[in-house]
This record gives structure tokens, C-alpha cells and sequence, in this order.
């Protein structure tokens, strides 16, 4: 059971004939609507992954409560004989226009494996909705109009998981977290670096950000954070060093020239997915909360880090447990302020009493109810 005050604790996903695994979730708020996404598998392994799945939610503001429908399969986010992974939802608030971004890759062979032969057999694809996930558009391969010659460099790579940004930058563009293996020397072994995928008009194009290549990194997700009237782009990476990696971006991501450990955020000896979101109480500066596993030593109780001034990594505060036992995966919205005030959130995370991956989770709380001394 969640061990915080909550407003809601809902099971998603549930492990019976099928596994699910990987969620991301993205907030509609001019229609409070939450779609919740997953990757549907025959099992725990990621070579099993099958297809993509949706939960469709409709938040009431005032009961401060989502009623969700049913399951359904996203038909159309799938490439013949490939396996389609990494859900990463963007919307774009100016043409009204939901991006699903994923990454399939061929039959069932591994990241390891792609590493390991420096031989990348993942494309980069997604697929659309003009009517907030009602109907999808046919998928879209992106592979080469974005990655273009690149693609032989990387062993592999992959996108998000979790929810993407739109900034507020003059072409408010579209940022697509992500990371790839990048072959420095094909007698030695790739090496993982975070990155973004941008769009600069309206997801018309895409084009790559550089490498963070200062630290090695993996999955990630980013944040715009406003300072003092400065706006700058945070990322927050898995690591396998023990504690994440964190990036700051002056020019919306095309490249990061701020890199360092906040060992205020510990990793598990492999590292794990963790998920950051930014927020603002009274329309000015950004304060951040980050979700992960809080064990060091294993994937095991997930919990919830809060800044109040996310530019500095000493500043996160020691985490709160919002679900003890075992858990992976997760991501985080912010649904904005409750009628008491108190900015409300909402996580989807992977959990279970034995194993991590027995379930996805949706847990909806304040700030207040985990934070009430700081807030």
C-alpha cells in the first residue's frame, strides 16, 4: 500500500496473461484529460515487449478524482516484425496535435546485443492524435529524415521513456528526451549519452541536439526551469555511477554545457528510470520534484525528492517513500493547484509486493500531503 496521504491509488496495469511494463503519462489540461501508456509484454523481459496500450482518464477538478476507461491497443504503433517500446508523449499546445514518440526494434533481439555488435536495429518512430487519443494517425518512420548518418555511429538507442516538453521559448519547441550508445572505436564498447530530439516548428521537422558526452548517461528526462527571469533546460538522467546525472541547457537543448552528479539522488548499482517535473506556485520560479526507487542498493521503495531550486543539486530535499517494496519505473504530471491551493500531482509507477513489475500503479496527492513542512 502507498504509505503517504493521497487522493486516489488506482492499479492500471495489471500482471495476468500479459505483463506491462515502461508507463508514461501526459496531462491534457485544457480538457483534464490523463492518458496513461505502457508497453504490453508476454513477460518481464524487454526483448518480450509486444505492443503499445493506453488508459484514457478524466480528471474532475473539483472532487479532485480520474475516473479511467478501459484498456486499448494503439494499432497503428506498430512496424511489421518489430517490437515497439519507450512510450514518450508530447503534445503541442499549438496545433492541438499529441505525439506519441517510441522506438521499435527488430524481432526480439537485445539492447545488449546491438551493443555488444555495434549493429542498431532501432528506429525511431511515433505516431499522432488530433483528438486526444481518440484516433491515432499510421505510424511514421523517422529514422532516417532525423538521425540520418548518425545511426551507424550509435549501437543503439532509445526515447524517454515518460513525458516529453513543450517550452515556451518564440518557436515553443517540442523536446523528445533521449539517449544513445555511441561507438567512440569499434574495438571498444559504446558508451550511453543522453540528448534531445527537437522540433522547432510544430513537429514538422526534427533534428538532433549534440551529445551530453561530460558524463556517461542513459534514459532522461527534462525539465524547463525559470530562475530569476532566466529560463534554462534541466536534464535528469539514469547513471550507473551510483548517483544521477544532471544537465543544464542555455540553448533549448541543442546542447548542454552544465554537467554534473547530484549525489543528493542516488542510483542503484545499474541505475534505474527515474521521472522530474517542474512547477511554479506563484507563476515565477520553477521548483522541481523527482521520483525514483530510494534504496541504493536495489529497486525498492519509491520515492519522492522535492527543490525548491532545482539549479542547485544540493538542494533536494531527503525523499519521502510514496510506495515501499519493490518498484522501477515511474513518471510524474503536475495537474496544477487544488481547491485548497496545494499544487496537485499524479505518478504512474511499475510496483508489487514480491516483484517490481506485478503492476503500474496511478497514485494523485498535494504537495502538502508529502511535503508539509517545506511547503
Amino acid at each position: 500500500m502507498v504509505s503517504i496521504p493521497n487522493l486516489q491509488e488506482d492499479v492500471l496495469f495489471l500482471k495476468q496473461k500479459y505483463v506491462y511494463r515502461i508507463p508514461a503519462l501526459i496531462y491534457l489540461k485544457h480538457s483534464n484529460t490523463l492518458l496513461a501508456f505502457a508497453e504490453e509484454r508476454d513477460d518481464e523481459v524487454d526483448e518480450h515487449s509486444k505492443k503499445l496500450v493506453l488508459r484514457r482518464g478524466a480528471y474532475d477538478t473539483t472532487a479532485m478524482c480520474v475516473e479511467w476507461g478501459d484498456l486499448e491497443i494503439l494499432e497503428t504503433a506498430q512496424l511489421d516484425g518489430q517490437r515497439s517500446m519507450n512510450p514518450s508523449p508530447v503534445y503541442d499546445e499549438v496545433t492541438h496535435t499529441l505525439f506519441l514518440f517510441f522506438i521499435t526494434i527488430l524481432g526480439k533481439v537485445s539492447e545488449q546485443h546491438q551493443i555488444k555488435t555495434q549493429t542498431n536495429l532501432a528506429r525511431l518512430c511515433h505516431i499522432t492524435s488530433t483528438d486526444e487519443g481518440q484516433t491515432w494517425s499510421p505510424i511514421t518512420d523517422l529514422t532516417e529524415s532525423v538521425i540520418g548518418t548518425e545511426y551507424g555511429k550509435w549501437a543503439t538507442f532509445a526515447v524517454g521513456p515518460g513525458h516529453c516538453l513543450q517550452l515556451n521559448d518564440e518557436a515553443q519547441s517540442l523536446v523528445i528526451p533521449s539517449y544513445t550508445y555511441y561507438i567512440h572505436n569499434p574495438n571498444t564498447r559504446a558508451v550511453p549519452y543522453a540528448f534531445s530530439i527537437i522540433s522547432s516548428d510544430l513537429g514538422e521537422t526534427w533534428n538532433l541536439g549534440k551529445l551530453i558526452t561530460q558524463k556517461s548517461a542513459l534514459e532522461c528526462q527534462m525539465v524547463e526551469v525559470n530562475k530569476e527571469g532566466e529560463t534554462q533546460l534541466y536534464c535528469n538522467a539514469r547513471s550507473m555511477e551510483g548517483a544521477r546525472v544532471e544537465a543544464i541547457s542555455q540553448t533549448y537543448g541543442r546542447d548542454f554545457q552544465e554537467v554534473r552528479q547530484a549525489d543528493r539522488l542516488v542510483e542503484q548499482p545499474f541505475g534505474c528510470h527515474g521521472s522530474v517535473i517542474g512547477f511554479s506556485v506563484d507563476g515565477t520560479d520553477t521548483w522541481m520534484l523527482f521520483s525514483h526507487p530510494t534504496d541504493p542498493s536495489k529497486r525498492r521503495d519509491l520515492g519522492l525528492y522535492f527543490n525548491k531550486n532545482p539549479l542547485e543539486p544540493e538542494q533536494w530535499e531527503e525523499p519521502i517513500i510514496i510506495n515501499p517494496g519493490p518498484c522501477a519505473y515511474s513518471d510524474l504530471q503536475y495537474l496544477g493547484p487544488g481547491p485548497d491551493g496545494s499544487p496537485t500531482f499524479c505518478c504512474l509507477f511499475e510496483c508489487g509486493t514480491i516483484s517490481e513489475y506485478e503492476c503500474i500503479k496511478f497514485l494523485l496527492f498535494t504537495l502538502e500531503q508529502v511535503f508539509p513542512s517545506p511547503y
